[in-house]
């Protein structure tokens, strides 16, 4: 079923998206203004992350953002409106749930970049950036034995760093919308935009307060959540994700994860037979980089016919919004539609009138 992609691809979500722990971030000391020493307006800032102190005294100017088979750094600098700071972005998922996201990130500047067998930016190549900040979703964009620079080598270019949160031991499965809320929060502190920051949290907080209102007393179907043609294990099914943020997005939904006891990790690597017998009252599929993920879902559903997702023809797509990032508001409320569409609708219709 699944389609096997390069190891280098699965080696970066294995370092990835199957990464992660607390809120994080490292970086060099404060480096000296060169204006005489004294911090910018609404400076020094200083963040703990990654076990590790850092200053800002002012706002970073050079931004390189890392791959690491995630969209949440480029897409929260762009949702808090620096855009305009980044010289390289490495980060792509082909698609968003949020209208002309994609297409920005698309036109960001990549800084010509020859990547590594990790589809990341090397060694050699991030030092002749000659970035400020360089964001990575985890620890594993700043280790040498990966061919990256690392944080040490990063200060002599005057460069801080910055690992998202969960990103620290590299361990996705306790990541939550609290982490996504963390990491605007962070860059709004580091590019004091931090009004920015809380206006996006807010509007967030009282969006998915209002989908979970609706749903709170439904019954929580089982849903299978699964990266589209990605291979990540020996299984036929190793992409499929059993403990992490989507969790807690399903959860405010009105859903559960139906896999969520086939691992105590972020992914399930299971047989063809396991998930055959597992009950599937609908299915999401995450599009990464994937041409046709629809298809993906569709052809799903044909191979298990049994699932109630597939008597019911209960499936979605989505990319960005269910992952670390400013959008999961976005899947809480698309998933609580597919879930409870006559909670959800009628309770639209009431409030148009």
């Amino acid at each position: 079923m699944q389609t096997k992609r390069p190891a280098a691809v699965a080696l970066a979500l294995a370092g990835a998206l199957c990464l992660t722990a607390t809120a994080c971030g490292t970086s060099s000391p404060p480096a000296v203004d060169t204006a005489g020493g004294t911090s910018a307006p609404g400076y020094p800032v200083t963040l703990k992350n990654c076990g590790e102190t850092t200053t800002y005294t002012e706002a970073p100017r050079r931004v390189v953002v890392m791959n690491g088979a995630s969209v949440a750094e480029v897409s929260a600098l762009l949702a808090l409106g620096l855009g305009d700071r980044i010289v390289a972005n490495g980060q792509s998922y082909g698609r968003s749930e949020v209208p002309g996201r994609a297409s920005a990130i698309e036109k960001l500047p990549t800084g010509d970049i020859t990547v590594n067998d990790a589809y990341d930016v090397p060694r050699e190549a991030m030092l002749g950036l000659g970035p400020d900040l360089v964001l990575s979703t985890t620890s594993y964009g700043f280790d040498a034995k990966n061919g990256f620079a690392t944080r040490d080598d990063l200060k002599t270019v005057g460069a801080r760093t910055y690992v998202s949160p969960q990103g620290c031991d590299q361990d996705t499965s306790r990541m939550t919308v609290e982490d996504s809320y963390r990491l605007l929060r962070d860059l709004g502190k580091i590019f004091n935009v931090g009004d920015r920051a809380e206006k996006l949290i807010t509007a967030s907080r009282e969006r998915i307060g209002e989908v979970s209102a609706k749903v709170k007393d439904e019954k929580k179907p089982q849903v299978m959540v699964v990266f589209s043609n990605m291979s990540m294990g020996g299984n036929d099914f190793s992409s499929i994700a059993a403990h992490g943020i989507w969790n807690d997005i399903l959860a405010k939904a009105g859903g559960a994860n139906a896999f969520s006891s086939a691992s105590t990790t972020a992914f399930a690597d299971l047989s063809k037979e396991k998930v055959a017998a597992a009950r599937v009252d609908a299915l999401v599929v995450i599009s990464y980089n994937d041409p046709d993920p629809e298809a993906y879902a569709r052809d799903l559903l044909k191979e298990f016919p049994q699932w109630p997702a597939a008597k019911n023809k209960r499936s979605l797509v989505l990319s960005d919004s269910i992952y670390l990032g400013p959008s999961n508001d976005l899947a809480v409320s698309r998933i609580a539609e597919m879930l409870h569409p006559r909670s959800v609708r009628a309770d639209r219709a009431d409030a148009n009138g």
